[in-house]
């Protein structure tokens, strides 16, 4: 590993160096304080200080969210207090046993939002705060909010509502750099995006200009199955499978019956299919088999002219229309009923068969699954090629789990109960 490069300089900081600088070091200001720069591209103001004949070092927050005329305030502040015999570190400490997410949102909005001349602005900064942050954040010390804790914020709306969640994050970010100039935890900024965020979520931009598949609301889910488990025919069977399996309809409508381990409870898809971005010299895709997917096959017809599980009526492979008309109605039934029908939730379009993917995906994420486990179970690609090379395991049994828990979430026919209730009423 590289020296840390350190320099003094002849003159003090400035903004536009702060903002620019790129080269792993630390920049030395005035009063101990100096800029560490990272490997990884991070930055943090530390000051270097002896208090009561100690020598140590206190972290002052990261810039941007921490400005350098306020990392000097801050790092002047602390040089008077231990000119005069106080203890900053002391204070700290103390203060960090003592304050929640909650009270700093509070304590940083009572200083924040008299910047904003805009009433719609306070109250959009308080307003995602208080809608996904502190239901989740809330009663936790700032000085042990890590990583994980932001992303069990982020991540069951970063695809659904991305610019939210961007804005989220960013506040988040300033929430917890005013705690840590004032004292109240150390360290790096677990809601910091470049070189931290960065490494785990995919960028907004990517995210948010993708022309997302229309999904099944979660809300929705239960009845959904109930209807579809009463349709007949081999194209309903394959979506049932391709819903219990989490898999794109392509890969459910070529699977073939060689492909599937009964015993060992896997359908193996070999690359090239499971997704268009693995590539066909690449690993195949081992898919966990649950005790409702087995019996679903094990329900199927086998016919000696076709070796497709999801045969179509003469023999070939179903089209990728026959599983959409499914879809189209469900929905149309639905509608006819007197009911809402089947709409993705953000953008009010009838959901179609990719998009239940997207279903799975942000109910994994309201259940707390790692983010890791849930893309490997959409086939995704995980991790840098670095990363890839080291981590080898697909997590299989770890999904079998976890795909169990899916199928009793189809299952549950509350909704369907719900549903059919309604149906009495309005006869």
């Amino acid at each position: 590993m590289p020296k840390a490069n350190i320099r003094r300089q002849e003159r003090k900081l400035t903004a536009r160096f702060v903002e620019t600088v790129s080269e792993p070091g630390k920049y030395f200001d005035g009063h101990g304080l100096f800029l560490r720069v990272r490997t990884n591209g991070s930055k943090q103001w530390v000051q270097r200080i002896t208090i009561r004949g100690k020598r140590c070092e206190l972290g002052l927050g990261s810039p941007p969210a921490v400005p350098l005329a306020k990392a000097r305030e801050r790092a002047l502040e602390n040089h008077g207090k231990a000119m005069l015999g106080g203890d900053p570190l002391a204070e700290r400490r103390e203060a960090s046993e003592k304050l929640s997410f909650s009270q700093a949102v509070e304590k940083y909005l009572s200083i924040k939002l008299t910047e904003f001349r805009n009433e719609k602005h306070r109250k959009q900064w308080r307003s995602t705060l208080d809608t996904y942050a502190i239901p989740i954040l809330g009663s936790k010390l700032v000085a042990e909010i890590a990583v994980q804790d932001i992303l069990r914020v982020l991540e069951p709306i970063w695809w659904e509502k991305t610019e939210t969640a961007k804005r989220l994050r960013g506040r988040i970010e300033n929430v917890l750099s005013w705690a840590t100039v004032a004292g109240h935890r150390s360290g790096d900024n677990p809601a910091r995006w470049k070189g931290n965020l960065s490494e785990i979520l995919p960028k907004p931009a990517k995210v948010a200009n993708k022309d997302n598949q229309p999904a099944l609301a979660l809300r929705d889910v239960s009845r959904w199955w109930v209807d579809l488990s009463n349709r007949e025919g081999m194209a309903a069977k394959a979506l049932q499978f391709a819903m219990l399996t989490a898999s794109r309809s392509g890969a459910v409508r070529l699977a073939t019956w060689d492909e599937i381990d009964l015993t060992a409870r896997i359908w193996t898809i070999q690359p090239g299919r499971a997704s268009s971005k693995i590539p066909a010299s690449g690993n195949p895709h081992r898919v966990p088999l649950t005790e409702e997917a087995i019996s679903l096959l094990k329900s199927l017809p086998r016919i000696t002219v076709s070796h497709h599980i999801f045969f179509a009526p003469r023999g070939g492979a179903l089209s990728d229309m026959s599983l959409s008309a499914v879809m189209r109605r469900l929905h149309k039934a639905e509608i006819e009923q007197g009911l809402q029908g089947y709409l993705d939730p953000r953008s009010k379009r009838p959901a179609v068969p990719h998009g239940l993917r997207s279903t799975f995906r942000q109910w994994a994420a309201e259940q707390g699954y790692p983010r890791d486990m849930a893309e490997l179970a959409l086939a995704h690609t995980v991790g840098s090629d670095v990363e890839r090379a080291y981590q080898r395991s697909d997590m299989l049994e770890r999904r079998r789990e976890m795909m169990s828990a899916w199928a009793e979430f189809l299952k549950n026919t509350e909704g369907g109960a719900k549903k059919l209730i309604k149906l009495r009423l309005q006869k």
